[in-house]
């Protein structure tokens, strides 16, 4: 689609669906439940600007392919459940750890952030996979 219209909003609305994915994936940091929902707002991003432009200028912005982000969300999803067994703990079981950065916060971070950003990672190559199938199938 060769749309001015379609494009330059695609131009403004990227960044912001991005910043927002961002948002909802952190907010839920110490709970889970964001990488889902921040995976569909990432992946609605990626696919109005798949339609605006083309799904080969879609896969050049994102630098990988739609079923790396799988292997590599599923990957990561896995890895963080398979961290609290290694400590004696029930598969998922939330492990948390405490970093210091000198002069700037406390950072908590835990396996629940590891996993949203791996839930995260398999939505978006899910749903953009879907996006560029049929795409090339209308083409």
């Amino acid at each position: 689609m060769n749309d001015l219209i379609l494009s330059t909003a695609t131009r403004f609305l990227m960044p912001l669906f991005l910043t927002f994915a961002v948002f909802l994936l952190l907010r839920g940091h110490n709970e889970p439940g964001g990488g889902f929902i921040a995976g569909l707002v990432a992946a609605a991003g990626f696919a109005l600007y798949s339609l605006a432009y083309s799904p080969g200028r879609m896969i050049q912005l994102l630098r990988v392919g739609p079923r790396t982000l799988i292997g590599w969300g599923l990957l990561l999803a896995v890895g963080s459940g398979l961290c609290a067994p290694m400590a004696g703990k029930p598969f998922l079981t939330a492990l948390w750890a405490k970093l210091h950065i000198p002069g700037l916060v406390n950072l908590k971070v835990g396996t629940p952030l590891i996993f949203d950003v791996g839930v995260f990672l398999v939505v978006v190559g899910v749903v953009l996979t879907v996006v560029v199938a049929l795409e090339e199938e209308e083409a």
